[in-house]
């Protein structure tokens, strides 16, 4: 792909072109899905640059991971992005080997951590309290595709599937990373 030139002005007017050119409202169903995936990729990008801060091979695997997870989410992205009329015959889908994949990395993960006695609050180090952030826009991100699923159903389980199990391994990721990278972990207190 060879982008020459940022700006078009073809969204002055509020409008913005989905793959294969069909104009839409930028606040869209399937906008809405695709740019709040397109935030969760930022925020994942934020917490690689916090964690390549630290040292170790921790520190590496982390990263690796969450490199795996911020090229999903571009292919989510377009795939959101893409109605179902302008799909190509070989387009990458976000599917069941990606879902596979969260869930090896989440058993693996949560091996090594211990059982929770509490809720977490998000904060502790700045690579948990940026998986921590990561989630709830995550979540977000699920809540938008489900709109989009509710109005267009020709977007398959895929997406939804993926982000589901995503959250989680945000979640055990923030813990996992808080106890390898030694960063603390807040628990909730409960009122006495």
């Amino acid at each position: 792909m060879r982008i020459t030139k940022v700006y078009t002005r073809g969204g002055d007017k509020g409008q913005t072109s989905l793959v294969g050119g069909k104009r839409v409202p930028k606040n869209h169903s399937r906008i809405e899905a695709y740019g709040t995936t397109d935030e969760l990729n930022a925020i994942l990008g934020l917490a690689r640059t916090f964690n390549k801060a630290g040292d170790g091979a921790r520190v590496a695997e982390i990263d690796a991971m969450l490199h795996r997870i911020q090229n999903d989410l571009f292919n989510l992205g377009s795939d959101l992005a893409t109605p179902a009329d302008s799909r190509w015959e070989g387009m990458y889908r976000v599917g069941d080997s990606d879902v596979e994949r969260l869930e090896q990395w989440i058993d693996k993960l949560n091996a090594d951590v211990g059982p929770l006695t509490e809720f977490i609050l998000p904060g502790g180090g700045p690579v948990g309290a940026f998986m921590h952030q990561a989630r709830t826009v995550c979540r977000r991100a699920e809540r938008r595709i489900l709109t989009l699923m509710e109005t267009d159903g020709e977007i398959g389980s895929g997406p939804m599937r993926y982000v589901n199990r995503l959250s989680d391994f945000l979640f055990v990721l923030g813990r996992w990373a808080a106890q390898e990278l030694g960063e603390q972990e807040y628990l909730w207190e409960r009122p006495s």
